[in-house]
């Protein structure tokens, strides 16, 4: 038991010193920052810049609910008036397909076209980004994943988000799924940061609760995950804490009406501000799992870092306090004179709470206790190979997080939660 607690914590010591190392490199990447249009009206003056750069034709991709609301009409109508031709490929479900990705593609070189526009939710961004780079360089989309894996730099990309979650118009990842392994993939490179991004706060007025609250969520995630890791940097804390700030402030505010269209823009710039961090700082535990969770169940992104959130961050809290307490003033939920464990656990208790007064679920109903290990495994591996975690989990201890979303254990939370990775925090530290 010594020798093997002793391997664990000589192995995540490793791991620690070689993501730091990594994370040396990152800040001296550089990252392209988008032009920015924001405010009522924006997708519209989007298409009316997009025309003065004289592509030949554009390729929009959006998803079929997208297109069957309209949202599209402003900007295309601009596209018209400036004489841009277009084609639209509104075929892309959630999590990104691999194969319809392929369709895109096939699409994009048979009409010719010179740009792309993603217009909608994470998975039309994230489809848009693999489109451009697979297409660019002759490649199937699965063989984009990792880092830098394209020889040639994509197309200008384009982006309108419809939700206020994946940050997707500012970042350098593309998240893709291959349905038939159950698996999500992710590509990264800096070329596939869009060239001009709109947030429209107006195309966000009409999204239910649900996807309002779990996109949300999944911002939050993005600037947390990107303030407790080891890639932190002056830059990234900044956009974080002002993300956490808006976040808490007008998430409630949209989820309760949707009309509002001053929180919108609000969470909308909140949603970017967390984009730019992760996207230097990268992300965590909660996307390890969430994604293996995305991949195995098809459960949406977002709700899935809703549901593991508080879990993950108060498994981590014994390594991650004065961080935790610095985002708890930064959110409102406490006060300077308190102490720093205080604060550290009322953070983490107003993300339970938010995520409770958000209707998201507690548990996830597809989740099967037979697939438990190969998730942890699955998710493991991402986050040993990929994320600046401030705490590396043991197989037995991700299987545990995991296991607090089946309904039939709801009685071993509170056991589960009482466990401090004391030992595993100081090795990643």
């Amino acid at each position: 038991m010594v020798t093997n607690l002793f391997n664990g914590a000589t192995r995540a010591a490793g791991l620690s010193v070689l993501m730091r190392t990594v994370g040396v490199a990152t800040r001296l990447l550089p990252i392209p920052q988008p032009t920015m249009l924001v405010g009522p009206g924006a997708s519209a003056r989007l298409g009316q810049a997009i025309c003065d750069f004289d592509h030949t034709r554009v390729l929009v991709v959006t998803d079929p609910v997208v297109a069957k609301l309209g949202l599209m009409a402003p900007m295309v109508a601009a596209l018209k008036a400036g004489g841009t031709a277009y084609v639209v490929f509104n075929k892309m479900l959630p999590d990104a397909p691999v194969a319809l990705i392929e369709k895109g593609v096939a699409l994009f070189k048979s009409k010719g076209c010179d740009a792309i526009v993603a217009f909608g939710g994470g998975s039309a961004m994230d489809a848009a980004k693999a489109i451009a780079l697979a297409a660019a360089n002759n490649k199937h989309p699965a063989q984009l994943a990792g880092y830098f894996k394209g020889l040639r730099a994509p197309v200008p990309i384009y982006a309108v988000p419809t939700t206020a979650g994946t940050g997707s118009e500012v970042t350098v990842a593309a998240v893709i799924s291959d349905p038939e392994k159950h698996r999500k993939l992710v590509i990264a490179d800096t070329r596939i940061v869009p060239r001009m991004a709109a947030l429209d706060p107006t195309l966000m007025v009409g999204l239910p609760p649900d996807i309002t609250a779990a996109t949300g969520m999944d911002a939050l995630t993005h600037a947390i995950e990107a303030y407790i890791g080891h890639w932190r940097t002056s830059f990234t804390d900044r956009m974080a804490l002002s993300a956490v700030s808006m976040i808490f402030e007008a998430l409630p505010v949209v989820y309760a009406n949707g009309q509002n269209l001053a929180a919108r823009e609000k969470m909308a710039l909140a949603a970017n501000y967390a984009g730019q961090a992760f996207t230097r700082a990268n992300v965590g535990y909660v996307h390890a799992i969430a994604h293996q969770l995305g991949g195995r169940y098809h459960t949406p992104h977002g709700l899935a870092n809703a549901m593991l959130l508080a879990h993950v961050l108060r498994f981590m809290s014994p390594a991650i306090q004065p961080q935790l307490a610095a985002l708890a003033l930064r959110a409102k939920v406490g006060k300077k004179p308190e102490p720093v464990a205080a604060l550290a656990a009322r953070f983490v208790d107003a993300v339970e709470a938010l995520a409770k007064r958000l209707g998201i679920p507690a548990t996830l109903s597809t989740l099967r206790e037979e697939d438990i290990p190969t998730l942890a495994r699955a998710a493991c591996r991402e986050a040993e190979g990929n994320y600046p975690v401030p705490v590396y989990l043991s197989q037995m201890e991700c299987e545990g997080l995991i296991r607090l979303l089946l309904p039939e254990h709801a009685p071993a939370k509170a056991v589960a939660r009482r466990r401090a990775p004391a030992k595993r925090a100081r090795a990643a530290a």
